[in-house]
């Protein structure tokens, strides 16, 4: 189930919105066949490891058992149960990780196996395989997406300077950043941020797909000149006006809100129904205490640099928060904090 989980992260963000699920096919200790999902639309994790099994090796299918970090679907979408593919190659045994939450599957992927005579074991891992699979998770319960808070803070709580731009944390912190935007499919960031950072938001300095990039705008003041309007990659706009622009780059959409409401639900729900289930928040101040006022984040990852400014903005604080991890980033210190962690893929 290890290595199951290993190769699972390797097709964690082109798989999405599917779950990256991983599969390992074992005959007496050795592993006979592996893989992941595959790009959205392509073959799920266990059709990958079965046509990676080696011709001179099939016909030990009957005596192998098959490890997987999630319940093998049994519905059609864009490819056929894997249920029904694991019965049809006689699969005697399967091990999961953790069940499927999703109301098409919830249970009914073990059921058909063991109705075709299969021995299922369940829950080897589970806290790692959930862990994994959160983001799925999350979205299939709460019809919300998995909302992961960044920022950078110096040693006296610091967001940014009074005016102008400062950077806070070291250069190796930029390439961990960029590795999580190609890790997640949206980034947000506030009108301050894009207006005086001018931020790109994509994954230059790592490798992976760009996430799409969000940008609150409320009165649609933002100049067309900044990057994040140059269309090379997508970008939404959230906005009270109703008269878009008619002139824009490709790849470049407008979305109302109500802005005399809370705009957070109103852009989670907006994700989801565009089958977004992750977002990485990276600015400004006030968005981040926004999130956090509302309840609605489930991760924040804050990076402490070793610099005292004395003054300038606050840093956004998180009250109630479990430490994840804490961990050196050469002169750095990266925090994760978490929700109560029961609660990252519970309905509360």
């Amino acid at each position: 189930m290890c290595r199951c989980l290993e190769i699972a992260e390797k097709g964690s963000r082109a798989a999405a919105p599917n779950p990256s699920v991983g599969a390992v096919l074992v005959h007496n200790h050795r592993i006979i066949g592996e893989g992941h999902t595959q790009a959205y639309g392509g073959a799920h994790a266990e059709p990958t490891a079965l046509a990676n099994v080696h011709p001179k090796d099939r016909k030990l299918l009957k005596e192998a058992t098959l490890y997987v970090t999630l319940e093998p679907c049994s519905h059609y979408g864009k490819t056929p149960p894997c249920a029904d593919l694991v019965i049809k190659q006689q699969i005697k045994r399967v091990v999961i990780g953790c069940t499927d939450p999703n109301p098409l599957v919830a249970g009914r992927g073990i059921r058909r196996l063991q109705e075709a005579d299969c021995e299922v074991v369940v829950g080897i891992l589970r806290e790692d395989c959930e862990w994994h699979h959160r983001r799925f998770i999350h979205s299939i319960k709460t019809k919300q997406p998995y909302v992961i808070l960044k920022w950078a803070e110096t040693k006296d709580g610091f967001f940014a300077p009074l005016e102008g731009q400062k950077w806070i944390s070291n250069p190796l912190t930029k390439r961990i950043t960029h590795r999580w935007r190609s890790e997640e499919q949206a980034i947000l960031v506030g009108t301050n941020t894009a207006k005086i950072d001018n931020p790109k938001l994509t994954v230059r300095h790592w490798y992976g797909q760009h996430p799409t990039r969000l940008i609150i705008d409320k009165k649609l003041t933002l100049s067309p000149a900044l990057h994040l309007f140059d269309g090379k990659h997508p970008s939404i706009i959230f906005t009270q006006k109703t008269a878009f622009p008619t002139q824009i780059a490709p790849n470049i959409s407008y979305q109302n809100l109500d802005f005399s409401q809370n705009i957070l639900p109103q852009i989670l729900d907006f994700l989801y129904q565009k089958n977004i289930q992750s977002v990485l928040v990276e600015g400004g101040a006030q968005l981040l205490n926004s999130f956090i006022q509302s309840n609605l984040w489930n991760e924040a990852r804050i990076f402490i640099g070793n610099q005292y400014w004395q003054k300038g903005i606050p840093a956004p604080q998180i009250k109630q928060a479990q430490l994840f991890s804490e961990e050196s980033i050469g002169n750095n210190t990266l925090k994760v904090m978490l929700k109560q962690i029961e609660d990252l893929t519970s309905n509360n």
